[in-house]
Formats: C-alpha cells, sequence, structure tokens
C-alpha cells in the first residue's frame, strides 16, 4: 500500500479496508464530532473513505490516513480535498486542508506535523497557488492549528456552509487562507527539501 508523505513521527498513506473500524471509531466519537452537525454512522464513514479513494484516483491526493511510524497505529486522517459539495462554496474553485483524529492524538503535534507536509506537497510539488481551511467560529483547536500552519484568517470570507441547513447553528463558518507566496516565505516553505510524494 503506497505512502504518500512520510514525516519524522508519521506515515500519511492510502486507505485500507482495515482502517474502517477505527475510522468509523473516531467518527461516531461525540467529543471528536463535536464542532460537527452530527457524528456519522459506520455506513457514512465508509462513504467517506469511498470517496477519498476516489478523490487520490482523480486529484492525486485526499484526506490520508496518519499512522504513527513506531507503532502502526492508526490516528485519522489529515490531507488536501477538493471540495464537491451539492452547492458551491462562495470561494470556489479550491483545494482545502483538514485533519481529523482521534481522541488520544490530541495534543501532540500530530495535525500539524502531518499539515505542513501536505502543504509542502501541495506548494511545492503540485504547485498549487493557494490553500483554505474552515470550520465553525466556536472551534478554537482547529484555528490554532491553522495559525500555527502560518495561514491567516479572512475576515471577509465568512460563509453559510452549503451542506448544512441555513438556520443550524453550525451553518456559520469562517474562512483562513495560506497563499503560495507566504508559504515561500514561512520557516517551512524555507526548510529545504521536504518528504516527496511517492
Amino acid at each position: 500500500m503506497p505512502v504518500f508523505l512520510e514525516t519524522d513521527r508519521l506515515l500519511l498513506r492510502a486507505w485500507r479496508d482495515e482502517d474502517i473500524d477505527p475510522f468509523a471509531e473516531i467518527c461516531a466519537d461525540l467529543e471528536v464530532m463535536r464542532y460537527f452537525p452530527e457524528p456519522l454512522s459506520r455506513e457514512k464513514s465508509i462513504l467517506l473513505i469511498s470517496r477519498s479513494r476516489e478523490k487520490q484516483e482523480r486529484d492525486g491526493f485526499c484526506i490520508a490516513p496518519v499512522e504513527l511510524k513506531e507503532t502502526g497505529a492508526f490516528l485519522g486522517f489529515v490531507g488536501l480535498n477538493r471540495p464537491d459539495y451539492p452547492k458551491p462554496l462562495p470561494f470556489d474553485p479550491c483545494v482545502e486542508i483538514g485533519w481529523r483524529l482521534k481522541q488520544s492524538a490530541w495534543g501532540q503535534g500530530y495535525a500539524s506535523e502531518a499539515a505542513r507536509a501536505w502543504l509542502r506537497f501541495g506548494f511545492e510539488t503540485i504547485g498549487l497557488d493557494e490553500i483554505v481551511a474552515f470550520t465553525i467560529p466556536d472551534n478554537a483547536p482547529s484555528q490554532n492549528v491553522m495559525r500555527r500552519l502560518g495561514m491567516t484568517r479572512d475576515h471577509e470570507g465568512d460563509f453559510l456552509h452549503p451542506s448544512i441547513p441555513e438556520h443550524h447553528p453550525f451553518a456559520p463558518h469562517i474562512l483562513y487562507r495560506l497563499g503560495r507566496t507566504a508559504w515561500n516565505r514561512s520557516p517551512d516553505g524555507r526548510a529545504g527539501d521536504g518528504p516527496g510524494f511517492t
């Protein structure tokens, strides 16, 4: 099974069938999913994996499993994604970066470490001009990761998520952006040769 990217502690690799159970467990965890409209059923988790595999074939990237090198433990996912909601986002076309890790993996820098590898891939390997991230205003942990990655909040970019009913409390989202120029000027972008895509 191919490894897409590698960091000091992590492997970012293709989805495997044996990821279904641990991923479904993560997506059913009420604390992990507290900033989403609802936890996901096992069927919806399987569908998300299936769609990610399709996007890997189509786009050359997806939200990809994160595996701890030392133990082989499945931690969740981090990756790039081209959104394809039934209704477009106000800033489409775009590529977003996102993450979802199990509770025991929180607070150890795994999301930032994996996300930096994907940002490097996005900007330096496939030449993206910009990568975005978005979440609800109350999701401070994800916003902290976005800022650590060098992303900047676009205060004019607030929007209602197209796949959430307009009056749902989680419909309002805020937008963070990172452009290639800002990446190139950052310590991460100046770090030299990073992990490659294989």
